[in-house]
């Protein structure tokens, strides 16, 4: 007789978002024509820019006529889209083989997929609080976790780990906290993987909100990564791709036979990006998608700047908001997450993300999403301004 994998019994039991809309629905059957104001869920929402939208519709247009149509891609990805990003990261200073990146339908799904390549026994570090995906997956998977705490007194970038680990999953700018690793902080994760032989998985899917140069937008920026590092990447925060779906993931040849692994597991299990989404990476990462992306992601952390900026005036205390979309803000007065939750709703008519949500250490905080209209983001501030009594 089939039965399930017992794993997904030890998955936490009510998903986040899920319980963030049902509050929300319960508040406004109770309220009636009040206007809610969300700050919580990390979806992008300004349209795609021009260069993009001309990219997608020329990947329409290739498929329309029967000389230029095209089916199944490479598993791997549209080899010109791989040399144009291992050009894109020469530019950084990083090199690449085209052969080392394989483009995918999003940092997510690799995020979730790439246990699959070590073995059932492995351990894996995560940080807490945590992007729900890297614990779940890897709990799913069999795997064995241990948690690496991030809190203010270590500024939410955890400490190395204590134990032997296997694979260690690090994110960023974080989601949710908006930490940002400097690349000494980095280099003692390098450090520590190469003498324990251990894999750090790095998703640096926000990468491109960091302003301050000083801090490395990719793991290959530090000596050393190439040998023990994966990096997953994508174009749905940089470049509003939350929908179209497009990504990739990094695995170096210095790193062995896991190159050559994860190119075996793609071509099972995957049938390439969509043909159309492949033809708009290319146009975000030609001149005029750099300049219209760069644009949009100001106009998100000038969200950002507003909403630390108010919550600091009231006193609170704020984590993020300078190199990432989100800002972690300390709950006052001892309340707990959810609490504050149903506070900032009730009172301000704003939905945030309560950080329990993010693990244990999470708990005592809540994360606010720059990802909003400008109008809509105003309206938020201000009401949370006149309105949120400590």
């Amino acid at each position: 007789m089939a039965s399930i994998n017992k794993n997904y019994q030890k998955l936490g039991g009510i998903y986040l978002f899920s319980e963030i809309a049902k509050r929300t629905k319960v508040f406004l059957e109770k309220n009636p024509g009040i206007e809610i104001m969300k700050l919580g869920i990390g979806n992008t929402t300004e349209a795609l820019v021009p260069a993009v939208v001309i990219g997608l519709m020329e990947g329409v247009k290739k498929l329309s006529d029967v000389k230029t149509y095209t089916g199944y891609g490479d598993e791997q990805g549209n080899l010109n889209l791989r040399q144009t990003l291992s050009d894109w990261y020469k530019k950084r200073e990083v090199s690449l083989l085209p052969e080392e990146i394989f483009i995918s339908d999003g940092a997510k799904s690799d995020a979730a997929n790439i246990s699959s390549i070590f073995e059932d026994g492995s351990v894996v570090a995560v940080t807490d609080p945590v992007y729900p995906v890297y614990l779940d997956a890897n709990i799913i998977a069999g795997k064995k976790i241990v948690f690496l705490g991030a809190n203010e007194k270590n500024n939410f970038v955890p400490e190395i780990p204590k134990v032997k680990v296997d694979l260690i999953f690090i994110c960023s700018p974080n989601n949710p906290t908006g930490a940002v690793f400097s690349k000494n902080q980095l280099k003692g994760f390098v450090d520590y993987a190469l003498k324990n032989k251990s894999v750090i998985i790095f998703d640096a899917a926000y990468s491109e909100y960091i302003s301050n140069q000083d801090l490395p937008r990719s793991i290959y920026e530090v000596e050393g990564a190439t040998k023990c590092a994966i990096e997953i990447q994508s174009f749905s925060k940089s470049a509003g791709f939350t929908g179209v779906r497009l990504g990739w993931t990094i695995v170096p040849k210095d790193l062995g036979l896991f190159n050559g692994i994860w190119n075996r597991r793609q071509t099972t299990m995957f049938n390439g990006a969509s043909n159309i989404a492949q033809e708009g990476g290319l146009a975000v990462l030609s001149k005029e998608g750099q300049k219209q992306t760069k644009d949009q992601i100001s106009y998100y952390m000038e969200n950002a700047r507003s909403i630390k900026k108010t919550m600091e005036n009231l006193g609170l205390k704020t984590f993020g908001g300078e190199n990432a979309p989100y800002i972690w803000v300390k709950c006052p007065n001892g309340l707990s997450s959810w609490d504050f939750f149903d506070k900032l709703l009730k009172d301000c008519h704003v939905v945030s993300t309560p950080g329990s949500g993010f693990g244990k250490m999470g708990e005592g905080y809540i994360r606010l999403s720059a990802f909003g209209h400008r109008e809509n983001v105003n309206k938020a501030v201000e009401s949370i301004s006149r309105n949120l009594k400590l």
